[in-house]
């Protein structure tokens, strides 16, 4: 499925996976790339469904069923491979080399061919055959003991930190970063995206505040943790809860000015009247509800944000303008990002079934009517009815 955007006329061939892949290929395909995911035959529902995919992950993709155990399903996907610019492989170390479709073949058979490999940890060092999810990741890198209060287990931030912010962002732009230096050398490459090295990557800033012994050890204790007043989260009297990000000297007087609080006495950086304040701004807060305080401070430099749940992202004014979340198929999804103003992106069409596009696929190799036909019988490739 070509799409618009500065990636159109791109072609990517995703083995299906899970979170990061799936994540990067959706970013991809949002800015035009042409993504051909391919699933396993046993995942082909045995009846067309009656009601869209909810795999928003997949979106704006086509689906070919393929047994890669089987030499006939293998045939398949190396024509799918020597007609692509991109192979992403989601699995663990070991694992394609297995089915003899690792980057040495493959790039045999196509020099150009970005091989792409997202995994949690790696291709290499001790860990790299363990299993692990996001939160695993995120321990070992660093991030999840910076995170929380102090004297309290750390916190569990969603998995974006790990399977999305130093893994599949880090694939997307691994593989754009790829393909524009094959314009210059024509030749393709592997890529070894693993989520603890873009962790890693997204904890440099940190590192620069150690560096600077602008760091204090202790979990929560930092102003970025949440342990200066004027930058953390306050609960409101309906239950809600606002935020406050007044880092900058001036963004910190204008918020005590328009709480009616004397900047003078509070002196921004003394870290011992912190506790004192917390508790002022907290009593504070929780004196009006959050469409109180949004009426009061939001859009001012006052650094405001009042936190919007999950169910109500539609409606927010800013969002809404801007397009942030869109409604496809009936299930809110992000839109696109980032925006180009002369080639952009485009929302991807509704997340595919498994199988629903492999005949469509298979023509588009030149592969026959009887070739098609004995590729179903003989189940190397799977199709939904």
């Amino acid at each position: 499925m070509a799409g618009q955007g500065p990636l159109s006329g791109v072609r990517i061939v995703e083995l299906a996976g899970l979170g990061p892949s799936q994540h990067g290929c959706l970013l991809l395909s949002d800015l035009g790339a042409e993504v051909i995911r391919v699933d396993r035959p046993a995942d082909v529902p045995r009846e067309r469904p009656a009601k869209a995919s909810t795999e928003l992950l997949a979106s704006g993709r086509t689906s070919i069923a393929i047994d890669l155990k089987a030499e006939a399903g293998l045939d398949v996907l190396w024509a799918l491979i020597e007609s692509a610019d991109v192979l992403v492989d989601p699995y663990r170390p070991g694992v394609v080399e297995r089915l003899g479709i690792g980057p040495e073949p493959a790039l045999v058979r196509n020099p150009r061919l970005v091989y792409a490999r997202m995994t949690g940890w790696g291709q290499t060092g001790p860990l790299a055959s363990a299993a692990g999810h996001d939160l695993n990741y995120i321990a070992v890198a660093g991030a999840l003991d910076a995170i929380g209060e102090a004297d309290e287990v750390p916190h569990v931030p969603l998995n974006l930190i790990g399977d999305y912010g130093g893994g599949s962002t880090f694939l997307a732009f691994a593989i754009s970063t790829a393909l524009y230096e094959r314009e210059r050398s024509g030749r393709g490459q592997v890529l070894d995206v693993a989520m603890v090295d873009g962790v890693a990557s997204l904890l440099g800033g940190i590192f620069q505040l150690i560096a600077s012994d602008l760091w204090e050890p202790q979990r929560g204790a930092n102003w970025v943790q949440g342990g200066a007043p004027w930058y953390r989260p306050y609960r409101t009297a309906d239950g809600k809860f606002v935020t406050v990000g007044s880092l900058e000297e001036k963004f910190y007087e204008l918020l005590l000015t328009r709480l009616g609080l004397a900047p003078k006495e509070w002196p921004q950086w003394d870290r011992e009247r912190w506790p004192a304040l917390r508790a002022r701004l907290e009593e504070m807060f929780a004196a009006r509800t959050l469409t109180e305080w949004r009426d009061e401070l939001e859009g001012t430099d006052v650094c405001f944000g009042g936190a919007v749940s999950l169910d109500e992202v539609l409606q927010h004014p800013h969002l809404a303008a801007r397009g942030t979340y869109v409604e496809v198929a009936g299930a809110v999804r992000p839109g696109v990002a980032p925006r180009f103003d002369r080639t952009p992106g485009a929302v991807s069409a509704p997340p595919p079934w498994p199988g629903q596009d492999t005949e469509a696929v298979l023509d588009r190799l030149g592969i026959g009517e009887d070739r098609r036909r004995d590729l179903v019988a003989s189940g190397a490739v799977g199709v939904l009815a």
